[in-house]
């Protein structure tokens, strides 16, 4: 289960990748990655199907990033998952951040086992936006039921 502690250390990192970020600006993920760049986070866009988005360059894995990342949010499909930790161990990446929200999320049972046993955090199966400060409204319901069920970190 996620801590508290895994959380914040995830969100204290300045440099990190986010990916899966969509091509379509309305698109959560390309929504989360702007919002980490709005907070002042370098964030970069992971995905192989773009070479740029929004004027900032976007690798197709990342291993590719240079220099490289400090952690990567992913925020792929679980088909996905369990090859971008491994991508994440290759870069030498020691955080990962696997969201969940409403939707089921990027988070396996296997990539989770995989960071585990390669010395990776993982911030398993929750959204940044139940933890920054000053999170719009519409994100607290979602905070409050994680409160609610015990499935907040603690």
């Amino acid at each position: 289960m996620t801590t508290r502690q895994q959380v914040d250390d995830f969100l204290a990192l300045k440099r990190i990748a986010v990916v899966g970020v969509s091509r379509d600006p309305k698109g959560f993920s390309t929504v989360m990655w702007q919002e980490f760049r709005r907070r002042r986070y370098d964030a970069i866009p992971v995905n192989p199907a773009v070479t740029e988005l929004d004027g900032q360059p976007c690798f197709a894995r990342v291993q590719d990033i240079e220099p490289g990342v400090e952690g990567a949010l992913i925020m792929t499909s679980k088909k996905s998952t369990d090859q971008v930790v491994r991508d994440c161990a290759d870069a030498g990446i020691k955080a990962v951040w696997m969201y969940g929200g409403v939707a089921p999320g990027a988070a396996t049972k296997s990539a989770v086992a995989f960071c585990k046993e390669n010395g990776i955090s993982v911030v398993e199966g929750l959204c940044p936006y139940m933890f920054f400060v000053g999170t719009p409204a519409f994100h607290v319901p979602h905070r409050a039921w994680k409160k609610l069920t015990g499935s907040y970190p603690k």
